[in-house]
């Protein structure tokens, strides 16, 4: 049974741990002010970080949206949910056993998958009832370029399979979201189109707006 599907929708924040520590937490906070719904810390380590490191960001990172009662997701590396205030995870593939995973992490959690255009995945997403699928990659985009360009017809097909929230992703601005209106999604994931924004707290609010906008006219 899926646990939080009719909340899970728009502005999907993913972070770099990559960035500075500070920069990365003061742009987080104005991500926040601007109206974020989740977050999820990519799994773009620096070399250096070791699992205390990468414990102590996530903590940082859980303290700063705990006021804001946002959930935070990890990307791939599962085993961090154990002891930590994540609240899910989120895949760049199908997992090997998954029921193993879920067996391990001994608790319920959000969990997500990237799809690209192979439609195995919509039918696994599916068939384990996870939380929300995400769409990489919708534009061309620096930050997701290990991903191929999604043909609106797939997020078309995917949906006859499933009613599983979508998110999009990739090259997304506020400005070319209407070029998307034709497609049945509940937010959009974005990396950079926030944390390198003049503005973190205007970008997630005119992404927040562009959504809002684009579904009154449905």
């Amino acid at each position: 049974m899926r646990r939080c599907s009719n909340s899970i929708g728009g502005v999907y924040l993913v972070l770099d741990p990559g960035m500075d520590k500070a920069t990365l937490l003061h742009r987080l906070k104005e991500a926040l002010e601007g109206g974020v719904k989740m977050l999820q810390v990519w799994n773009n380590w620096p070399a250096s970080f070791n699992l205390s490191a990468k414990q102590d960001l996530i903590q940082a990172i859980v303290h700063a949206a705990s006021a804001y009662q946002i959930p935070l997701l990890i990307n791939e590396e599962w085993e961090l949910l154990k002891g930590s205030g994540l609240a899910g995870v989120h895949f760049d593939k199908i997992p090997e056993d998954y029921e193993a995973i879920k067996a391990e992490i001994e608790r319920e959690f959000i969990c997500g998958i990237t799809c690209s255009n192979g439609l195995e995945v919509i039918h696994w997403a599916e068939q384990n009832q996870l939380d929300y699928i995400s769409f990489c990659s919708m534009y061309p985009s620096g930050s997701v370029d290990s991903c191929d360009i999604v043909s609106p017809g797939t997020v078309k097909k995917a949906r006859e399979i499933t009613q599983i929230p979508f998110f999009l992703s990739g090259g997304i601005t506020a400005d070319n979201l209407i070029e998307l209106k034709e497609l049945d999604f509940a937010g959009v994931a974005v990396i950079s189109g926030i944390l390198n924004a003049e503005s973190p707290r205007e970008s997630t609010f005119a992404y927040k707006n562009a959504l809002t906008n684009l579904n009154s006219k449905k």
